[in-house]
């Protein structure tokens, strides 16, 4: 068979993923950060088991490579057939170029890439179609330059195993699947770490070398295709492969056994550790991050969080007077920055209503976001605990029966819905808070009579708040209360919205659009509410899930945290501000304080109204744990590393101190070992609670 014999260009770029792995591990072995020794029998496990993780995972990796070979045909260029694929290719490439695709739905640059994509796809195919007498010199440089790319990412790859190795003494993890959502701070962090131009200068040459040879000794399997009989036999052979190297892989991945961390590291495909971080999603707090014994640890959280037990987070909290069972709807707003209000210094009058809102409510003036994704921010207000490196808890395999905001007003006979305008199996919020007792409303229960604009996201925010009403008339009339936690979606790319509804128009797809309209419908929100007979008898808290963007010059910019949070209820709560440091994490507690709910609590978060309250804020992104107190932002960072920067603020405008929130971060070089050990104390009892299943209900 044409493709699998050994002069196909399948099976040489096989043999040379094998030789590149087979150097990679002999390299990994012998680095330095490599302290340990192999006996003979982990040695055998660690060429072998790999030898045969490689030989599979590049059957997998290779679909697209056997796919391009597979289709390479003559015939598919005569009358008719090759006019009619031309004729497909040109009318998608005009479809997508319309801007009426749905690739234009999900916004960003995934119009630009599909119209380049199918671009490229139509242009060639109309080269080979229209001049036929270079079809063949035109196929040979697209094959040498389809053997380069799979040649070039063999090597690249290796040469990044090399330095992740290098950096952390395993193969890939979480850290590196967070690499891809930071591309900025990845490519800036290589270019001032390595000597960038001679390390891809020889890359590139390498890369250059191992195609001129493939592809020359490979050249006949263009000027002999195989027909259509022997195409079918190769289609079979390597399903069947294929098939058995999906069974295969996880089996050699259970071969990871060891005692020694870096026999199973070695012995691992960094390809396939990669994929099991994306969907795992986990790091494990002990093997990266500073810690301290857990006994030091939960005494120095007893500090900061009064009348824990021993080797707990759990603690009484009680309240004299009689609890206040009122309706209560959360309302977590996508991604507004408190820079966004007026208050914080913003001049565009882009929130006018949450403006005028946050001077007849409780208003948290200094309060942080823990984290730039909104699975964090639905985390902090169910959970109320600090972030965890790697992936949020919402979608983590155990998220389930945890001990919840939701389970509290259940075990008070209240109603307990999460309520979103898209589909709540995005971000796995569907398996999260149904797997905590939270009834779910999404888009899929909408009528298409509720439904007045939507776009990739989900139902606009005006018609999610109409069905909510209409859902807790219902309610009201069942004669026990309600608890609602509404997630919006309106103020998300491509940012489109009803158009008619404010002064911006929805085809601008602006940021500065999305959150008018966010707000805009916020007061309609409000003004049917006003109306209804539950209304008086409810507390309202409207806070953001995050900020809009979390990139800046430092690990953690604590700007890009900084969220506006109020709570609201004329007949309930005076109008004041709270200027004290919290975190999304407090917000609940304080609320349930509020209501004077007595509890046994396993929350890590706070009421920010008591007396035994020490400041502080939480903030991370998926790798870097932060904490802010005494204007110090400490942070841990994999690898056991940790830094502190003092906070100065620089004031912006004219807004009062208490809504200043830019600040430079300024590296300390005599650090403070006690807030570096109350940090770990955090993150580290956190990690070890969940992992114990101490935080279940």
């Amino acid at each position: 068979m044409p493709l699998f014999n050994k002069k196909s260009p399948f099976i040489l770029l096989l043999l040379f993923s094998l030789l590149i792995n087979f150097i990679l591990r002999i390299v990994l072995m012998l680095h330095p950060i490599t302290q340990s020794h192999f006996s003979l029998f982990e040695s055998f496990k660690i060429f072998s088991f790999g030898f045969l993780s490689d030989v599979f995972i590049f059957i997998i990796g290779s679909l697209f490579l056997f796919l391009y070979l597979i289709f390479l045909s003559d015939s598919k260029y005569l009358k008719p057939y090759g006019y009619i694929i031309f004729g497909l290719y040109l009318f998608l490439f005009l479809y997508i170029l319309s801007g009426k695709s749905i690739l234009t739905e999900y916004g960003g640059s995934l119009p630009q890439v599909g119209l380049i994509f199918i671009g490229i796809k139509t242009f060639l195919f109309g080269l080979l179609l229209f001049i036929p007498k270079y079809r063949s010199k035109i196929r040979y440089i697209l094959f040498v330059i389809t053997i380069f790319i799979y040649v070039l990412v063999i090597i690249q790859n290796a040469v990044s195993e090399f330095f992740f190795w290098n950096e952390f003494g395993v193969r890939y993890n979480f850290i590196a699947v967070d690499y891809l959502i930071y591309t900025n701070t990845v490519i800036g962090n290589i270019m001032e770490s390595y000597p960038v131009i001679p390390l891809f200068s020889v890359i590139g040459l390498i890369s250059i070398v191992s195609t001129f040879y493939i592809a020359k000794n490979t050249k006949n399997y263009l000027q002999n295709l195989p027909n259509f009989v022997v195409k079918i036999k190769n289609l079979a052979v390597y399903s069947v492969a294929f098939t058995i190297s999906l069974i295969a892989i996880p089996f050699l991945a259970k071969q990871q056994n060891s005692e020694n961390v870096f026999a199973n590291e070695l012995q691992a495909n960094g390809i396939h550790k990669f994929y099991l971080a994306f969907m795992n999603s986990e790091l494990e707090y002990d093997k990266f991050y500073k810690s301290l014994s857990d006994e030091e640890a939960f005494a120095i959280l007893k500090n900061q969080i009064p009348n824990i037990n021993t080797n707990s987070i759990l603690r009484t909290i009680k309240n004299d007077s009689t609890e206040i069972h009122k309706n209560v709807v959360l309302i977590t707003v996508e991604s507004l920055s408190a820079e966004f209000l007026e208050e914080y210094g913003n001049e565009k009058k882009l929130t006018p209503f949450l403006d005028s809102l946050a001077h007849k409510s409780l208003q948290f003036t200094n309060l942080y976001a823990v984290g730039n994704r909104t699975v964090r921010g639905l985390e902090s207000v169910t959970l109320c605990l600090p972030p965890m490196a790697g992936e949020s808890v919402v979608k983590r395999k155990d998220n389930k029966n945890k001990f919840t905001t939701g389970s509290l007003f259940k075990n008070r006979n209240y109603s307990v819905k999460f309520l979103y305008g898209g589909d709540a199996y995005f971000d796995n919020m569907q398996d999260f808070f149904g797997g905590n007792d939270y009834e779910i409303f999404d888009k899929k229960l909408f009528k298409p009579s509720e439904v007045s604009f939507s776009n990739i996201w989900g139902v606009c925010d005006e018609d999610m708040y109409k069905k909510a009403i209409t859902l807790m008339n219902e309610e009201s009339k069942l004669g026990k209360p309600f608890f609602n936690h509404i997630m919006s979606v309106s103020n998300h790319r491509p940012f489109t919205y009803p158009e008619g509804k404010i002064d911006i128009p929805s085809n601008s797809k602006s940021r500065k659009g999305g959150v008018k309209y966010t707000d805009y419908a916020l007061k309609q929100f409000f003004k049917m509410a006003e109306k209804q007979s539950w209304f008086k008898n409810t507390v309202f808290v409207i806070l953001a899930d995050h900020c809009a963007s979390s990139s800046g010059k430092t690990e953690l910019p604590i700007n890009k945290y900084r969220i506006p949070c109020m709570i609201y209820s004329p007949e309930f709560i005076k109008p004041s501000e709270c200027n004290t440091l919290m975190s999304q994490i407090d917000v609940m507690p304080t609320l349930f304080g509020l209501l004077n709910f007595s509890y046994e609590s396993k929350f890590y978060g706070q009421d920010v109204f008591q007396s035994d309250y020490k400041p502080r804020a939480l903030i991370a992104t998926y790798q870097d744990l932060g904490l802010i107190k005494d204007n110090v932002l400490t942070v841990l960072s994999p690898g056991k590393k940790a830094k502190q920067f003092q906070m100065i603020l620089k004031p912006k405008g004219k807004q009062d101190q208490n809504f200043q929130v830019m600040y430079d971060e300024k590296l300390m070089q005599n650090q403070r070992a006690d807030l570096i050990n109350e940090t770990i104390s955090y993150y580290q009892t956190t990690a070890k609670l969940l992992k114990d299943k101490k935080l279940d209900k």
